[in-house]
């Protein structure tokens, strides 16, 4: 049991990561020039891309301390670990929902056009909510 247990709890952790340093590599690296240094975003609009780093930034932190604190109910802090782990990502689809959002500013759509339909933070969320609910299946066994 041990052994899945420890495996779910490193699939959540990379996750997790991903979540630190996800946001910053994104909106301050590669994809600086559609976020962070657009000259079309207002100022507002980086303040609040700002606070989305950051935030993942902390939930990822958190979700890395639940899994591997010692001490206290490990399962708990494991279920807890999913969760706050997979709340950056869901936000996402809710982000989606709310009038005059896109997952691609117009101004990029061509250059970020790929065969696929999803964008790629798109497809990131999907492959890291899937191995999210995989770690659940695993500890399970």
């Amino acid at each position: 049991m041990d052994i899945w247990f420890n495996l779910a709890r490193i699939l959540v952790s990379f996750v997790a990561i991903a979540t630190v340093i996800g946001g910053a590599v994104a909106d301050l690296g590669f994809a600086a020039n559609m976020h962070m240094s657009n000259p079309h975003w207002p100022p507002h609009a980086k303040f609040h891309n700002g606070q989305t780093i950051w935030l993942g930034v902390f939930l990822g932190l958190l979700a890395l301390w639940l899994l591997w604190f010692p001490g206290g109910n490990r399962l708990l802090q494991f279920h807890l670990g999913v969760v706050i782990a997979s709340l950056y990502w869901f936000s996402m689809l809710g982000a989606n929902l709310l009038p005059g959002t896109r997952w691609i500013d117009p101004e990029f759509e061509k250059a970020e056009a790929t065969t696929s339909t999803l964008a790629p933070q798109q497809r990131l969320m999907f492959v890291l909510l899937a191995l999210l609910l995989v770690s659940e299946l695993l500890q399970r066994l």
